[in-house]
């Protein structure tokens, strides 16, 4: 049995995957700030402001996947949160790398999450893999956390990086802050509305990673976004479709969200158009291509 640890193992994604890794017959860990090695998920304790590892975490890990980060949206960007968010990855990544090397223990693959707020407001032309990075502050912590992952190469590993899009899912993200409002009957979109939304069902983004694990050719970067973008505006009234109710949706202002969440409005303001062309030419197949369809399985099956 391969054992995968996982950094970032309770957040949406974490939680999710190692789920479905369980399911495949994959044993999975976790490495988290609390030890709890009675959990579903063994819990192994890191603490990267210290740079300290359990490192039986290590030794034992087949592969990794690094998903830990403070969340992007939690909070406002203070120039305190924006240093936390690039710090939580970079030493995270770092920190592994550090004892990795001291234990000379060389897993199969390390699988690094990035973002696909890599490209910043991109708007409507598709970019790939190739493509430039923005210049907002999305993209500066992505450039720096890829640049981190960079580093690793010194370890002779299989180094597979997504950068992950907008995940979609009842329990977390865009989605899950966009549901309420159709309680009250209508939807909700940003600005104009016509800002893309790369989406990703949350299973199609899990089974990315599996498949980073599985197919031994993948090294690099790839998109981990459904084939069809639609615009934030096109979200909103397919939610409505989703949930059978009339296609109601109004805006709210760009004005207010800036006013409401600073600079961190960039996240729902801003977008970008983004091929999966590289990640389905390593023979990925998505379960959920069409948004409708995708928002109509999450919104019955809760997840």
């Amino acid at each position: 049995m391969k054992t995968v640890l996982i950094t970032g193992g309770t957040g949406l994604l974490g939680s999710r995957l190692s789920q479905l890794l369980k399911t495949k017959g994959y044993r999975v860990t976790h490495l988290s700030r609390r030890r709890n090695l009675d959990a579903t998920f063994p819990a192994y304790q890191w603490d990267i402001q210290k740079g300290e590892i359990e490192t039986e975490a290590l030794t034992q890990a087949d592969y990794i996947i690094t998903l830990a980060g403070a969340g992007i949206a939690d909070r406002r960007w203070t120039a305190a949160r924006k240093k936390l968010i690039i710090d939580s990855r970079v030493n995270g990544i770092r920190l592994i790398k550090k004892e990795l090397e001291a234990l000379n223990h060389h897993p199969k693959a390390i699988i690094g999450a990035t973002a696909t707020g890599y490209y910043g407001n991109a708007g409507s032309q598709l970019v790939d893999e190739n493509a430039s990075s923005g210049d907002d502050f999305l993209s500066e912590s992505v450039r720096e956390w890829e640049a981190a992952y960079d580093e690793l190469a010194t370890l002779n590993v299989r180094l597979p990086r997504i950068r992950v899009g907008i995940v979609l899912s009842t329990q977390g993200g865009a989605l899950q802050k966009m549901l309420p409002t159709y309680k009250a009957g209508f939807g909700t979109y940003f600005g104009d509305g016509h800002q893309i939304y790369s989406w990703i069902h949350l299973d199609d983004i899990c089974n990315i990673f599996i498949h980073a694990i599985e197919n031994e050719e993948m090294t690099g970067i790839y998109n981990g976004v459904a084939p069809h973008p639609v615009s934030n505006k096109l979200l909103a009234k397919a939610i409505a479709s989703a949930k059978n109710m009339n296609e109601v949706v109004l805006p709210a202002p760009a004005f207010v969200m800036k006013l409401v969440l600073g600079e961190m409005a960039a996240v729902v303001l801003s977008g970008s158009n983004i091929s999966s062309k590289k990640i389905e030419a390593t023979r990925f197949s998505f379960e959920h291509k069409e948004i409708v369809s995708a928002l109509q399985d999450l919104l019955e099956r809760k997840i």
